[in-house]
């Protein structure tokens, strides 16, 4: 069987990350959305195993002293990694998998697994990135400016990634990172049909 495909989207806190990656999910119920492990407290709403895996900082240490994270950093005093594990199950049973991390933990996953596509998910400009940081109304104004600052630091860093997506509108957005994953599916490397490699013999 075809490994599914490793698919890293990143960008900066409030860009859009997370709607989109619901939108491909329900274009294709296949794909898998790999839920990373965080040691901040859950916010309001929030859910244990749906949108992060909530674990002491302790617990975080012996799981990457064993190995068992993909990718971690670092990121508002908190450590937030991707358990190993079910994503190679899932990509072994040959469903694409889509990683949201952070851009530290996307260039580790690259380095780890060189197969892996990287995307980068940008705002039309910094303004509107902090007028829609500012209308989600979840923080306060220390912390928005926190995610600002730390939105600098990881806009320096698309040029590090396979692709880059402006998340302008949304529908759009979402069309050209699916068209990326249809593309990258179309790749000779991807394949590996043997019927094809006995005719080089």
């Amino acid at each position: 069987m075809i490994p599914g495909l490793l698919l890293v989207i990143s960008g900066p806190s409030g860009v859009g990350k997370g709607t989109i990656c619901a939108r491909l999910k329900t274009m294709d119920p296949t794909i898998h959305l790999s839920i990373s492990m965080t040691t901040r407290p859950p916010r309001e709403g929030e859910e244990e195993g749906r949108e992060y895996f909530f674990v002491s900082e302790a617990r975080f240490q012996e799981l990457l002293k064993q190995g068992e994270l993909l990718e971690w950093a670092r990121v508002y005093d908190f450590y937030y990694g991707t358990p190993k594990k079910p994503v190679m199950e899932m990509r072994a049973a040959g469903r694409d998998v889509i990683l949201e991390i952070d851009v530290q933990g996307g260039l580790q996953v690259k380095a780890n697994c060189p197969d892996s596509i990287l995307v980068f998910v940008l705002p039309p400009s910094f303004d509107e990135l902090a007028s829609r940081l500012q209308s989600r109304g979840t923080e306060g104004a220390e912390a928005i400016a926190t995610r600002l600052r730390w939105a600098r630091e990881e806009l320096r860093s698309f040029r590090r990634y396979d692709y880059a997506v402006v998340n302008d509108t949304l529908e759009e957005a979402v069309r050209k990172v699916n068209a990326i994953r249809v593309a990258e599916k179309c790749r000779p490397s991807f394949h590996g049909l043997a019927w094809l490699d006995s005719l080089e013999e």
